[in-house]
């Protein structure tokens, strides 16, 4: 009996999915949230790899600043970087800053940084021999950066960029915190739209969530050891 009324209400958890539009709207969200995070990924991409080779520059004060922006983006909670982005700039500059641009921009100032990091490790990976060659053929510092270390550099970036993307796909569900409509607060609001009818609808809803979420970086995963391989052969 026990056992009855437990698949009973699992049931009855999961019919909240097929009632009206509720998983066209999961669905939707989940596409604001992987919207933001590819956004906040191809911004991160460029901004990164030129901060990456800034952070391989002599300059000693250069590079201080650029140690003192990584360990704030490291140290900082993405959520506090987020409230201060929404609600701090919005009113220090009285500009009219929306929940997604805030989300972009906090993400891309992260991303930015962390793609830096793991840039400067790839370029400061490469022998220094490859330099050299590249001086005996006569070769400019240009066409050496250009064709020679660049492309070694992207050999060993692309698999490790995977785990970042993957990271600020599962951080994008801060968002919520700042008013975007995105798959976690379309689920709240199913959640609290069924709460008297169906009490359990949040074991339904929020199952669903995690495997959208589960799927769209296990997707990446699988990209990034397809990468790998294909480097490998």
């Amino acid at each position: 009996m026990h056992s009855s009324e437990t698949l009973n209400a699992i049931s009855q958890a999961f019919s909240v999915l097929g009632m009206g539009t509720n998983m066209l709207r999961l669905l939707g969200g989940l596409w604001v949230t992987v919207w933001i995070a590819l956004v906040s990924v191809a911004l991160s991409m460029i901004f990164g790899f030129g901060f990456g080779v800034v952070m391989t520059r002599k300059n000693k004060i250069l590079k201080a600043v650029c140690k003192i922006y990584l360990e704030i983006m490291r140290i900082m909670p993405q959520m506090v970087l987020l409230f201060v982005a929404y609600y701090g700039l919005t009113r220090m500059f009285n500009i009219s800053l929306s929940g997604e641009a805030a989300s972009i921009l906090v993400f891309t100032l992260w991303g930015t940084a962390e793609m830096g990091d793991l840039v400067r490790g790839a370029l400061e990976s490469v022998p220094k021999h490859q330099y050299e060659s590249g001086r005996a053929i006569g070769l400019t510092e240009k066409q050496i950066f250009t064709f020679i270390i660049i492309p070694q550099t992207f050999r060993s970036l692309i698999p490790l960029s995977m785990n970042l993307i993957t990271r600020m796909i599962k951080t994008t569900s801060l968002v919520v915190f700042v008013g975007v409509i995105e798959v976690v607060k379309i689920g709240q609001q199913i959640i609290e739209a069924n709460r008297l009818t169906i009490p359990t609808a949040s074991i339904a809803v929020y199952f669903v969530i995690f495997m959208m979420y589960f799927f769209v970086c296990w997707f990446l995963s699988l990209a990034a050891r397809f990468i790998e391989k294909k480097q490998k052969m």
